[in-house]
């Protein structure tokens, strides 16, 4: 498997009335560990760090749908939740980031696809991924994510 794991800290403000993460926080948690996969520091791209980030950057990535599958509740841990994350589906100007979002004890609490576009930050058109951008994630693209309800 081409899956890269990031770990990602539960906060506490992350918690609903339940002491579960709430469904929004859960969006947050996932968005954390796309960025520490994909974008870039505003230095030399290495790795998997190789989409522009922050509002320097000369093209942005947007997403355009995101979906979630809840499989149990995620309450919180001193200790970091893993989020594996994989590519899905590489397109001309888009691709589909998969997700498994893992609890402390290695199970798997939530399953989710955010499908990215790359946008142009001068004329906020798509713009086609880079010939460079195409080989640093080729290594990652494994089958999409599927879901139960579809």
């Amino acid at each position: 498997m081409a899956r890269v794991r990031v770990p990602v800290p539960v906060r506490w403000s992350d918690l609903d009335a339940y002491g579960h993460v709430n469904n929004a926080a859960m969006l947050t948690l996932l968005e954390e560990a796309r960025i520490a996969t994909f974008w870039t520091n505003g230095q030399v791209a290495s790795g998997t760090n190789v989409l522009a980030g922050g509002p320097e950057a000369s093209s942005y990535t947007l997403v355009a749908r995101q979906e979630i599958e809840y499989l149990a509740p995620l309450g919180h841990s001193h200790e970091p939740v893993m989020v594996e994350l994989w590519i899905g589906r590489i397109g001309g100007a888009s691709l589909e980031v998969c997700y498994e979002l893992l609890s402390p004890g290695g199970a798997v609490a939530a399953k989710a696809a955010t499908s990215i576009v790359m946008v142009d930050a001068a004329t906020g058109q798509p713009r086609r991924l880079s010939d460079e951008e195409r080989a640093a994630l080729a290594p990652l693209v494994e089958d999409p994510i599927e879901f139960r309800r579809r």
